[in-house]
């Protein structure tokens, strides 16, 4: 995985890339990896290029979302916001977290604080529980940290890669 740019980040955004990029790499089995803003904007995301390789090596079977890690970051906010109208719905307290397993993939969402997710795409062989564990000490992690400052932080660093990258 090609880490993003963390030059100029404060170190709380520096430890989260540190925290993501370390998940990516150890948990066997993710594709990808967004952590969305209770807006539904991305604020953090694995390297949408690192599957690529992967699937010319492999097969013409994509492994991961089809577009950019801004479509996962939509699919985890749709999910997120799908689960909490349904939590109030039924009157049973706050989301913690979601598991979609699918013929040749599975999503996990799970809620890191004040709105904001943490949304991971696995392989189909993918050990859920391993995922899940190792995700739950991503939000313990990160979840203290994640201020609306550095919510801004974050969005203002993408957003200026973006542009970068457009050039």
């Amino acid at each position: 995985m090609t880490a993003p740019s963390t030059f100029g980040l404060s170190s709380e955004a520096r430890n989260l890339h540190w925290l993501l990029t370390n998940l990516v790499e150890e948990v066997p089995g993710i594709q990808s990896v967004a952590v969305v803003s209770s807006d539904g904007l991305l604020l953090l995301s694995s390297d949408p290029g690192r599957n690529d390789e992967a699937r010319q090596t492999r097969d013409t079977k994509p492994t991961g979302p089809r577009g950019s890690s801004a479509d996962l970051a939509a699919v985890v906010s749709g999910i997120g916001s799908l689960t909490i109208g349904a939590a109030r719905l039924m009157e049973s307290g706050p989301v913690k977290h979601t598991m979609v397993a699918m013929e040749e993939g599975s999503l996990f969402v799970m809620s890191i604080s004040d709105g904001s997710l943490l949304g991971v795409h696995g392989s189909a062989d993918c050990d859920m529980s391993v995922v899940a564990y190792h995700m739950a000490l991503f939000v313990g992690r990160a979840g203290h940290v994640l201020t609306p400052e550095l919510r801004s932080e974050l969005r203002k660093s993408l957003e200026s890669e973006s542009a970068g990258s457009h050039r």
